[in-house]
């Protein structure tokens, strides 16, 4: 593995996990401006994205430290400002709060914005996982015998000796990448705001609480993680605005949201 990146003559290192942080966050910003340009909105992408980042990057570090109690009472704050320990549905939660708020404060409208940010927020945290996998920060899997098993023996948690793993962030880099294509796909065509937010709180937590059967979580309710248990909530939310938006099956985007050329 490779958690850190040495660059002759450059006397600091490069940690993979942030850059490819930095690279989900362009791609994520690439892709919401496509969408913006696609449902002729004039907004700043990029700003958007870096507010949404820095706020999942936040609540995912919270919800590590409400996740793992333990390991706060054996490293005090200290683990806050660890590379390693973020969890998924905290960064979900915070990142689409600030997406939610901005939306609304831009005029685009607050379940709009997330319809549009959906598809990016997919890539984007597929793309993150590529992080996880070169920096061996203990995201991997349970031990293996199947051919596709890996070893971090120099990863910032490594493995043990002789002992292969389950390589989960490559699985969810592939899954996430698919549900975003499939939510760009769908977003090209009119549909109820909140729809495609729907879909991807549906998929994404489906995603999320398979890949945690071969994930090394503690189980802690009905033999299930605390992800799990997070991503049956995404997934009861999903369908929960999916039934709203289908009450609005009428009121399309275009009826529903003009274009924001000039936003406040």
């Amino acid at each position: 593995m490779l958690p850190y990146i040495h660059i002759p003559f450059w006397p600091h290192q490069i940690p993979t996990f942030g850059l490819m942080l930095w690279l989900a966050a362009v791609a994520a910003a690439f892709i919401l401006d496509r969408g913006f340009k696609r449902g002729k909105i004039d907004a700043d992408a990029a700003g958007m994205v870096a507010i949404a980042v820095v706020a999942g990057i936040v609540g995912a570090k919270l919800w590590h430290v409400l996740d793992t109690p333990l390991e706060f009472r054996e490293e005090g704050w200290a683990v806050l400002w660890d590379s390693a320990g973020f969890a998924w549905f905290g960064g979900l939660v915070f990142g689409l709060g600030a997406l939610l708020l901005q939306g609304w404060r831009a005029g685009i409208g607050a379940i709009r914005i997330l319809d549009l940010a959906s598809p990016a927020a997919a890539v984007g945290y597929g793309i993150g996982r590529i992080g996880c996998f070169l920096s061996g920060d203990g995201c991997y899997g349970v031990a293996t015998t199947m051919p596709w098993g890996m070893a971090f023996p120099n990863g910032i948690e490594p493995t043990l000796p002789g002992v292969r793993v389950q390589p989960t962030p490559l699985f969810e880099l592939v899954a996430n990448v698919l549900i975003g294509l499939y939510l760009w796909v769908r977003g090209a065509k009119n549909r109820p705001t909140g729809w495609i937010l729907g879909e991807y709180l549906v998929l994404s937590g489906l995603a999320r609480f398979l890949v945690e059967f071969i994930r090394r979580n503690p189980k802690i309710l009905f033999g299930l993680s605390n992800a799990q248990l997070a991503s049956l909530g995404s997934v009861a939310a999903g369908i929960v605005i999916m039934a709203w938006a289908a009450r609005h099956r009428n009121e399309t985007v275009n009826t529903q949201t003009t274009a924001v050329e000039h936003p406040a």
